[in-house]
């Protein structure tokens, strides 16, 4: 005899989930219509003392599909993954990962070095270092007697 745990908001998740995919993916606020994402990588950003470090969960995606880019002071990170092909030979029993689109987008502040941008992937983790710009002192001009 097996015993079967019931989750009740499993199923409420898992359905709610299927109504996403139903309706077409999820839009991504601030783009045209023609713009869909299947779903979004969980972010951690952490400010430091001289940079930004922005991580991004993205397992099974190759880094060949992510792309980084900056213009006009918003990162945007998106990329793709790509489903396993279900079929007597794989074995599939169910698949729960989402797959396709995601695109995650933020605004930076002005004190960044936007050329000095960096990004790595290492074990599903994206990973972009994002440096300030030194800051400006003020500085003290004396005035001199003519």
């Amino acid at each position: 005899m097996n015993i079967a745990r019931f989750e009740p908001w499993s199923f409420v998740d898992l359905l709610h989930r299927d109504l996403d995919r139903l309706v077409g993916g999820r839009r991504v606020a601030g783009d045209d219509e023609s713009t869909v994402a299947d779903w979004a990588p969980a972010v951690d950003i952490i400010e430091e003392k001289n940079r930004f470090v922005l991580r991004a969960d993205v397992p099974g995606v190759d880094p060949n599909d992510i792309d980084v880019s900056m213009d006009a002071g918003t990162l945007s990170i998106s990329g793709e993954r790509h489903a396993i092909a279900s079929d007597e030979d794989t074995g599939v029993q169910r698949i729960e990962r989402a797959t396709g689109r995601f695109l995650r987008r933020f605004t930076l502040p002005e004190a960044v070095d936007a050329e000095a941008i960096g990004a790595r992937c290492t074990n599903g983790i994206l990973e972009v270092t994002i440096p300030k710009t030194p800051e400006v002192q003020t500085r003290r001009i004396t005035v001199e007697a003519a």
